[in-house]
């Protein structure tokens, strides 16, 4: 079991954050980060998260015009800004990452469910980059306020890839961050039978 140190850093104490530190993020940590995320379990090892890494200037140049107003400023000014996408065509590496049966088949010529298990897992997946991110002492600060369309014709004009959500990343400044906010209560949420 983690410690209550280590379960504050992942989740009572971690923040969304909008404003950053002039701290680099290198391709190491990016790597680090993936490496530790990618431990994760989707349904049938299917994996169809694909992650765009946006670290240059140049790179959040092309996302600026995809993004809602109030996400400009966050995002330009994060070291890195993840594009959390999946892969539509995510069932052709089954024989690999699920041998032991023809998976590929559950998929090839259904649309709607290589749909759904895209979207679910691969949301899945993103949501493990963040507690992975938490854990390796960088902050997050997840958005959908951007034109999947515009982002998508961008940076997955090929069609095979879609986009999900973003999400800066890098290292908050806790001073500028908000109160942070109220939560549901186990009973207003949850009900065990």
């Amino acid at each position: 079991m983690l410690s209550n140190d280590a379960q504050d850093i992942i989740f009572r104490t971690a923040r969304s954050h909008s404003n950053w530190q002039d701290k680099d993020v290198t391709n190491e940590k990016l790597m680090q980060l993936y490496e530790l995320m990618k431990w994760g379990p989707t349904s049938a090892n299917c994996l169809p998260g694909r992650f765009l890494f946006l670290r240059s200037d140049q790179a959040k140049q092309r996302l600026k015009p995809c993004l809602a107003e109030g996400n400009i400023t966050k995002s330009m000014t994060a070291p890195v800004v993840i594009v959390f996408a999946m892969d539509l065509e995510f069932y052709e590496h089954l024989p690999v990452l699920f041998p032991h049966t023809d998976a590929k088949s559950w998929f090839e010529g259904n649309e709607t469910k290589i749909q759904e298990t895209a979207k679910r897992d691969s949301t899945l997946q993103a949501a493990y980059m963040l507690i992975a991110a938490r854990s390796l002492g960088l902050d997050c600060g997840p958005m959908s306020g951007f034109d999947n369309e515009k982002l998508d014709a961008e940076f997955f004009p090929d069609g095979k890839v879609k986009s999900n959500f973003i999400c800066a990343l890098g290292y908050g400044i806790t001073e500028k961050l908000h109160p942070r906010g109220p939560r549901l209560s186990f009973s207003e949420t949850c009900e065990i039978q």
